[in-house]
């Protein structure tokens, strides 16, 4: 895919790739499995990744004490308040939501795509979580309908990793992606990845993307390092041990970024937005809107395109 082809003129949004898979809008709707995570019950840590909430980043997913039909219902009204029409995908999103009992994840995951407008199923967990037996049952999933798998990583840089009690290597990793797609080249893998955690220079955050996109992730979702209220992240944040990105900051970062990344990657995301009443740090990002629009003026006053310059993938795998 070229550049020319781009809705927006700049990258491979979601919206392109939904509308060219499905022939129409598609929103993504926020459910929760009931899970928790490793890093929080004390199989591998307690209390989680340092910058992720006491919901495990759910803050806009359904009720969980609701029936996966309920929770549907519920997200889709509230996307309809907005968009009358359109398709939905169904979108496990907090904690690690293959984790847990793994025959109700899987009803749960069926009921989900079950109800009216389900276009497909999207599962956010660790790669450490993926265990046979599941990937075998998305595999299966993935023949009939879409399946996405988006994989937590956040940076490549392992004294990072270590800082934020990600509780996993890198390598980890790179064999979650390569046996989701000998399961099957079907599911769309994406990958998550933070900007601006705390002694990490430009190049490490470019480092992280490269590393990416030669494990062979499909789409990637970018999020600038948020300080919320309640998590481990802030206590470091008010003693003053590192400082958010400024917007020119972060969107310097992001061109360079956007130029690296293949035009054949999907870019799910390139801005974030944490819960605004939970959100210390950066205030700038509390409208997500306003945020995006000034990224692309950014983007396009700069001539800055996905895929615009070589990759030059470093040899860190």
């Amino acid at each position: 895919m070229k550049s020319s082809v781009f809705s927006n003129g700049l990258f491979y949004s979601a919206s392109d790739f939904y509308k060219e898979k499905f022939g129409c809008k598609v929103y993504k709707i926020s459910l929760d499995a009931g899970c928790t995570c490793p890093n929080r019950d004390g199989t591998k840590g307690t209390g989680g990744c340092i910058f992720c909430s006491g919901t495990g980043s759910g803050e806009f997913a359904a009720d969980r004490t609701l029936s996966i039909p309920l929770q549907v219902e519920q997200a889709k009204s509230r996307v309809r308040a907005k968009n009358s029409v359109g398709r939905f995908i169904a979108y496990f999103q907090n904690f690690t939501s293959t984790y847990g009992d793994e025959n109700l994840l899987m009803k749960k995951y069926t009921e989900a795509l079950y109800q009216p407008d389900i276009a497909g199923l999207s599962v956010a967990t660790r790669p450490d979580c993926l265990s046979d037996s599941i990937l075998s049952f998305f595999a299966s999933l993935s023949e009939k309908t879409f399946v996405s798998i988006e994989l937590g990583f956040q940076t490549a840089n392992e004294l990072s990793a270590a800082y934020i009690h990600r509780a996993y290597p890198d390598c980890v990793y790179n064999d979650a992606v390569r046996r989701i797609k000998s399961a099957s080249p079907k599911i769309h893998i994406v990958t998550h990845v933070i900007f601006g955690l705390p002694g990490e220079t430009e190049r490490d955050m470019l480092d992280t993307v490269r590393y990416c996109i030669m494990a062979g992730t499909d789409g990637i979702k970018i999020s600038l390092l948020h300080v919320l209220s309640g998590t481990a992240l802030e206590a470091d944040y008010a003693e003053g041990k590192f400082k958010t990105m400024e917007m020119q900051e972060y969107f310097d970062v992001l061109g360079k970024a956007l130029q690296i990344i293949p035009p054949g990657i999907v870019i799910h995301r390139l801005t974030g937005d944490g819960a605004k009443k939970l959100l210390i740090s950066p205030i700038w990002t509390a409208s997500k809107k306003s945020v995006y629009n000034k990224m692309t003026s950014y983007l396009r006053e700069n001539h800055i395109v996905q895929g615009e310059k070589t990759c030059e993938v470093s040899s860190a795998l």
